[in-house]
């Protein structure tokens, strides 16, 4: 039998049993279930899927957490890098050659020394322009600092470009001198 005879006489026997315009709106009705099935379907979905656990016994003992990484060793030319309370994150990280991640977090720093000033106000999620613009609407001294720190975050950290010792004194620059505007001092010429 062809394809084309079965498709013929299964679809005659479908309209013996069921009147087409009634087959019609059941075969819409179903696609429109499916289309909000398919539109909300993690709603309905449950968050977290049952799993299987194993008795206590058999469970696996978890290992301890690894200490934390060393700070580097000395510097062959005799000039140690400090330690102690007045070595920052960021300094740690710029030690460890940690560039960019030593960018944001001096990026933190000022923007904790902004809030704490009251020079922006809180909000988490703020973008570097925001964080800029908001700033710079409070106190329009820190306008340029703030748009030099978030132009070396957003090379590194949107545009992906490599992080050097470079950026790093840059951005210690750009704090110090967010801090003189901060504290009403001279500010130096760049």
């Amino acid at each position: 039998m062809s394809f084309s005879r079965w498709w013929t006489e299964t679809t005659a026997a479908l309209g013996d049993l069921v009147p087409l315009p009634l087959a019609a709106l059941l075969l819409l009705l179903a696609a429109a279930l499916a289309a909000l099935a398919w539109y909300h379907w993690p709603a309905w979905m449950p968050r977290r899927l049952p799993r299987l656990r194993l008795p206590r016994w058999r469970r696996r003992r978890t290992r301890p957490a690894t200490p934390a990484p060393e700070l580097p060793r000395p510097r062959a030319g005799g000039a140690e890098p400090p330690s102690g309370p007045a070595l920052s994150l960021a300094d740690r990280l710029a030690a460890e050659g940690r560039f960019a991640e030593a960018v944001r977090e001096r990026l933190r720093a000022m923007v904790r020394r902004l809030v704490a000033t009251g020079a922006v106000e809180q909000r988490p999620g703020m973008t570097v322009t925001e964080l800029t613009e908001a700033a710079a609407r409070n106190r329009p001294p820190v306008d340029p600092t703030l748009r030099a720190a978030g132009t070396i975050f957003s090379e590194l950290w949107y545009a992906r470009r490599t992080a050097s010792a470079e950026h790093d004194r840059r951005m210690r620059e750009l704090a110090d001198e967010l801090d003189r505007v901060l504290a009403g001092g001279p500010e130096e010429p760049r």
